[in-house]
């Protein structure tokens, strides 16, 4: 059914992904009244009625594309968390972040994207990621590249000898473990600053603007889609252990993507301390 579907036309994802955008998402950017901003878990943890609505249009729209498929998206997981559970299940699952960067979104600010990945059994086969406000839309396909607005992305390497700029954890959302594991950055060589939207923060990487990111929580909302997006840009990942990541979770943290396997290795190692 999922090979079915990959071989057939993902334009129809696509334009989902956009009108969920332009018909829940964008007519509130820079309009949201007070009473549409939420806390979740604290002052740094927001949702609003963009993410919700979002996510509700997602979940009809995408699950009509292929029927018989799931979503796991990170309000409905807020709200039931064995929503989550899904992803170790036999139907194809739509993981769904509807506002990526919701800080920035409430700020008004531009870097903020929704993301969307196919998965089954833990693999991920195809991701979206669309900013709205910036007009960029990458996709990617297990095995058949990364694309921006049509043009391939290549990640490349970084020049020989130059600092390697990383985007890691925010410290408002890291624990005590998880800033010493990320104080191993803090060398000669390597330039680390705290993350913004992680899905633009991989689609940075995949386009050869950014070395890596060093992410220490695993929700796989925030990742399946810019994973495969680096991976298929030709980048790499690998968590702490020396394995890669995994969507379905339990995964030795910190973990990195990487513009190549060599700098994939070298953030791991510092890391790992």
């Amino acid at each position: 059914m999922i090979d079915d579907f990959l071989n057939g036309d993902l334009s129809d994802v696509e334009e989902a992904v956009r009108k969920a955008a332009a018909t829940e998402i964008m007519p509130r950017y820079r309009q949201l009244a007070a009473h549409e901003i939420v806390e979740k878990n604290g002052p740094h943890d927001l949702v609003t009625t963009a993410d919700r609505n979002a996510e509700e249009h997602l979940t009809e729209s995408l699950t009509a594309l292929l029927p018989g498929s799931v979503v796991v998206g990170e309000e409905a997981v807020h709200a039931d968390p064995s929503v989550y559970e899904a992803l170790q299940g036999d139907a194809p699952v739509w993981i769904v972040d509807p506002v990526d960067g919701t800080r920035q979104f409430v700020h008004g600010e531009p870097g903020f994207c929704t993301l969307v990945a196919l998965a089954r059994h833990g693999e991920v086969f195809a991701s979206w990621t669309y900013a709205p406000a910036l007009d960029e839309m990458a996709t990617a396909v297990r095995g058949r590249g990364a694309e921006l607005n049509g043009t391939p992305l290549r990640a490349g390497s970084p020049a020989p000898g130059a600092v390697l700029e990383v985007a890691t954890s925010h410290p408002d959302f890291t624990t005590p473990d998880q800033k010493r594991a990320l104080l191993g950055l803090n060398v000669d060589g390597v330039h680390a600053r705290p993350c913004g939207s992680a899905g633009l923060e991989y689609l940075y990487v995949a386009r050869g603007e950014l070395d890596a990111v060093a992410f220490s929580w695993e929700n796989a909302w925030d990742h399946a889609a810019g994973l495969l997006l680096v991976t298929e840009a030709g980048g790499a990942q690998v968590t702490v252990a020396g394995v890669p990541f995994r969507i379905t979770g339990g995964n030795a943290l910190p973990f990195t993507a990487a513009r190549d396997a060599a700098t994939a290795a070298r953030i791991r190692a510092l890391l790992a301390g």
